[in-house]
This record gives structure tokens, C-alpha cells and sequence, in this order.
């Protein structure tokens, strides 16, 4: 997927194309974690689905509950959640931040066998 050490540096048309497809992907990764989120609020506690959407877009962005799920099933829904939401942070991150890291430290190892 990525290019090797030995060769050169993507174009930045290409690599412009590369952190798109990233962004898309990490876009696709919170709109299945606010599905889950959303899909679970609307099963478990008795809510319009406006206020499901809005309840699980601020715990996804870090904020906390707009409502406290008033069920136990909910409120165990929700502490579940909240771990797969931090792990989708970490995931998103990670997609986003990948293509930069390589680029970086490929121009560092090209830099390294030029001056040899």
C-alpha cells in the first residue's frame, strides 16, 4: 500500500489522493460508531430518534450524555459504547495520521541515503 523505502516520494497529487481515502475511511469508521450508538439508544430507552442522533453525536465527540439512559440495559448499553467509542477515536486518529507519519519518515530515509 505504501511505498517502500527504496523508492521515492509519492507526488503530492497521489498523496493528496492517499489522505483522502484515509479521511473517507476514518468518516465511514464514526458514521458506523454513530449508527451503533444511535441503533442502541433507539432499542434500549424510550426516545425520539432526533434526540438518539443527538445523545449519541455528544458522546462520540467526547462531550457526555445529553439524557442518562434511565434503564439498566441502557446504562449497560452506554458503558460498552463509550469503550468502543474511545477505541474508534484511537482508530480514527490512526487513519488520518498514518499517511502523514510515512510521508515523514520516508522523506527522513531518503534524506539519509542521499547523504551517504
Amino acid at each position: 500500500m505504501y511505498e517502500s523505502k527504496n523508492q521515492p516520494l509519492l507526488h503530492p497529487r497521489e498523496f493528496k489522493y492517499r489522505m483522502l481515502r484515509h479521511i473517507g475511511l476514518a468518516i465511514l469508521v464514526v458514521g458506523l460508531t454513530l449508527s451503533i450508538g444511535v441503533l442502541g439508544h433507539l432499542g434500549l430507552e424510550p426516545v425520539a430518534w432526533h434526540d438518539a442522533i443527538l445523545n449519541t453525536a455528544m458522546i462520540l465527540s467526547g462531550i457526555g450524555p445529553y439524557i442518562m439512559p434511565a434503564s439498566v440495559p441502557g446504562k449497560l448499553f452506554f458503558s460498552l459504547y463509550s469503550i468502543l467509542v474511545g477505541l474508534a477515536f484511537v482508530a480514527t486518529l490512526g487513519l488520518v495520521l498514518a499517511p502523514l507519519a510515512h510521508r515523514i519518515i520516508h522523506k527522513f530515509h531518503l534524506d539519509e541515503s542521499s547523504s551517504n
